[in-house]
């Protein structure tokens, strides 16, 4: 998982590793990862999500498979565009 702007402040890391064939299982387990840090799961509410550079849009995140190997990208909003 690749972390941008206030997600990468929150998780305290740009990136980390995630074992999940979805991304809802990806990102339950990093909210658990960092459980410690209430701003964490805060952050990824607001969050928008790329799969190897896919957006997800409105998909459910229990329906989205994760490739061995591939990218999540957790983008939350910036102004600017």
């Amino acid at each position: 998982m690749r972390y941008w702007a206030a997600a990468k402040a929150a998780a305290g890391t740009a990136e980390e590793p995630y074992r999940a064939a979805t991304l809802a299982e990806a990102l339950d387990a990093a909210r658990a990862a960092h459980a410690a840090n209430p701003e964490f799961a805060r952050v990824l509410m607001r969050c928008s999500f790329l799969v190897d550079g896919d957006p997800v849009g409105t998909r459910d995140h229990a329906g989205v498979p994760l490739a061995e190997g591939g990218t999540v990208e957790v983008l939350p909003p910036f102004a600017g565009g």
